[in-house]
Order: structure tokens, then sequence, then C-alpha cells
């Protein structure tokens, strides 16, 4: 187990391997763990295309999948090592 709280990615528009805006970090608290929500939007043939991520420290974070009319939004939590939150493949 690691001594001191875990560390995590913090950015408002994480694309193609960079943050659009600022990289920073934030250090999870108790009931927190790191967050990915990853955004897709529909196209209208159905199939959702990859928009950007989203990377920050969340309280009561559970992964989930939400597809809404136009957008579909995956969240992933994770909080056994430091950046753990940082999107692979998109």
């Amino acid at each position: 187990m690691s001594n001191g709280p875990t560390t995590c990615y913090k950015c408002n528009k994480y694309y193609l391997g960079s943050c659009t805006d600022v990289m920073s970090s934030c250090n999870v608290e108790s009931e927190q763990s790191c967050a990915t929500e990853n955004i897709y939007i529909l196209t209208k043939t159905g199939r959702s295309m990859y928009f950007y991520s989203k990377l920050s420290c969340m309280t009561h974070c559970e992964d989930f999948n939400i597809l809404g009319s136009e957008k579909r939004t995956e969240l992933i939590c994770c909080k056994q090592s430091n950046y753990c939150n940082l999107p692979e493949g998109v």
C-alpha cells in the first residue's frame, strides 16, 4: 500500500493524449477516487464517437455508462495507483 493519498490527474478537457487547458493534479480525500469521464457524441447512425475526457478527483465515484439522446457518458473510477485516471487508447 502506498504512503499518503493517491494523486490523480485533473483536466477539464483531455483529448488525444493532451490536456487542452491546464493539466494539474488533485489528491483524493476520504470517500474519493480518481475519475475519468469519457464523453462520446452520438452520430445519426447511432454510433458513439469519442469527443473528449474530463479528469478529476470525485467523491462517491462509481463506474457507470449513461446513454442520452445526443451523447454517451462513461465514468471510470480508480484509486489503486497514482495517476490511474489517464485515458488509454483515446
